[in-house]
Parts: structure tokens; C-alpha cells; sequence
């Protein structure tokens, strides 16, 4: 079953997957932020990372990442929204997630579940739902209450898995900046010296700050950033390798060229081409 609500340009639904028809209708919600709750068995590709999933999940994907349900088998619920119901951004101080769970240069953010945790956050898309079906009055501001309720639950879990202890709590912000300012920029600045600047550090001083958390360098973060939407490019797009090495910032083709197959070990043509005869 679908529910949708419309609020002058604010929108939000939720869908249960078996409703979407699996992976072949969900491109419909391509253009939303969305959370996946995906049951223990389920399988789901995101970007170009495949997970086969030992216990029940929680997926959050900005509107520009691609994803596929995997097996027709795999159970569970779609939430989606756009900017205007809830902006991650604006709502950062109180929730404390941007770049964590929605902007994360470092990975893509799988959030695992116990089992008392799925009951929990299976209650909550439950309470949506239910308000989802009803007409009252402040149903606009419960919904988004319940589903800031999921994002900081999963924020904590988060920060839990990744052993984000109260003391490391200063450098994870940190983190969190230097990975904000890099889904933010990566199209124009591609230098560590660049990001450096930003945060009115020396480029030595930003590697040793993220190598307290990150424990890969800033280079590797901005270049694999730069990469991953490459990737996205070539296999989603009709896009000539000229022209998304312009989208990305680089004048030279020749430079995005061997940026590309050094990153990645082929040539963007090549990567088309055994990306779509993989699909």
C-alpha cells in the first residue's frame, strides 16, 4: 500500500516495496530523499556497492544516488520526501546528521538493526503510515516529527557502530565538515589545498586532524567523491567523457582521462561499456 501527502510544495510518502513492484517501478522516486527499511535477507545495490543483508537495515540516499532492490524477495518499506518536508541541512544542529547519514564522503551509510532496534523504527514507520491514512490537522508537523524520530535514531546507532565515543565527539565534527564541504564542492575544488583553505587549516594540518577519524587521507576522500559521480555518469547517462569531465570541473579531457583510469584501473569508456554489458 502507497501514501502520499502533498503540503503546498512539501511532500512526503511512504511505500512498502511488494507495492513498488520491487526494483522495477522505483525509479519513480529517484528525484526524493530517501530511507529504505529492508529486512534480514533483502538484497540492494546502491551506487555501485551490492548488499546482501544478515539483518535489518536502514538505507538513507539523496535524490542524486541510484539504488536497486536486488531480489524479488526482499521485504520492506520506502520513505521519501523532498527538500522542502524536511531539509537536512537546516535541521543539522538538532539532529546533527548532515554529512553522516545523508552526505557522507566517506561511505555510503548502512545502518544494521538489532532486533529491538527494527521493532522500534518498524513502529515508527507504522505511527507515518497511520497518519499518513487520517486528515487532521497537524498531521504535517507529526509526520515530521516521527521522522526526525528515525534520523536520529539511526544517527545514534550510527555513531554507536563506529565507536564515536563522547571524547572523539570534536573530531567527528570535524569529520562531518570536511565531508559536507566535500559533497558540496567536489565539482569546483579538487585540491586538499583547497579544502584546507576552507577550513583555515594548513593542508598537513587537515591530514592529521582526519586521520584521527577518517583513517584515509583528504586526497583519497575528494578524489573518490570525484570518481564515484564519474561512475554515476557514464553508467546513467548518455554524456560524452568530454562533457562530464567538464560537468566535474575539468577543462582538459585528456587530465579527467587518466584522473579516471588511475582511480579506477579502466578507461571511462571502457567502464561504460562493462557496466552496461554487466546490467
Amino acid at each position: 500500500m502507497e501514501q502520499f501527502k502533498q503540503f503546498a510544495f512539501k511532500k512526503i510518502g511512504v511505500v512498502d516495496l511488494d507495492d513498488a513492484g520491487n526494483s522495477y517501478e522505483l525509479s519513480a522516486y529517484q528525484d526524493y530523499v530517501k530511507v529504505f527499511f529492508i529486512k534480514a535477507g533483502g538484497k540492494m545495490q546502491v551506487d555501485f556497492t551490492e548488499y546482501e543483508l544478515e539483518q535489518d537495515s536502514l538505507f538513507f540516499l539523496s535524490s542524486n544516488q541510484w539504488y536497486q532492490i536486488k531480489s524479488d524477495t526482499t521485504a520492506g518499506t520506502l520513505l521519501y520526501y523532498n527538500r522542502d518536508f524536511y531539509c537536512v541541512e537546516i535541521h543539522d544542529k538538532e539532529v546533527a546528521c548532515d554529512g553522516i547519514l545523508f552526505h557522507n564522503a566517506y561511505d555510503i551509510p548502512v545502518v544494521h538493526l538489532d532486533a529491538a532496534q527494527s521493532l522500534d523504527i518498524q513502529r515508527i514507520l507504522n505511527e507515518i503510515k497511520s497518519e499518513l491514512a487520517g486528515e487532521e490537522s497537524t498531521l504535517e508537523e507529526m509526520v515530521r516529527i516521527l521522522l526526525k524520530q528515525i534520523i536520529i535514531k539511526a544517527t545514534r546507532i550510527w555513531k554507536q557502530t563506529h565507536q564515536a565515543e563522547e571524547n572523539s565527539n570534536e573530531e567527528l565534527e570535524f569529520s562531518r565538515q570536511f565531508s559536507q564541504l566535500v559533497e558540496w564542492n567536489y565539482t569546483s575544488k579538487h585540491s586538499v589545498a583547497d579544502y584546507a583553505a576552507l577550513l583555515h587549516l594548513t593542508p598537513k594540518a587537515l591530514h592529521k586532524r582526519l586521520a584521527k577519524y577518517a583513517h584515509t587521507t583528504p586526497n583519497d576522500i575528494i578524489k573518490n567523491r570525484i570518481i564515484l559521480e564519474a561512475k554515476r555518469l557514464l553508467a546513467h547517462t548518455e554524456l560524452s567523457v568530454k562533457e562530464i569531465g567538464y560537468k566535474l570541473g575539468y577543462e582538459d579531457p585528456s587530465y579527467f582521462i587518466r584522473l579516471f583510469t588511475h582511480q579506477v584501473g579502466l578507461a571511462p569508456q571502457q567502464f561504460r561499456k562493462s557496466y552496461q554489458h554487466s546490467e
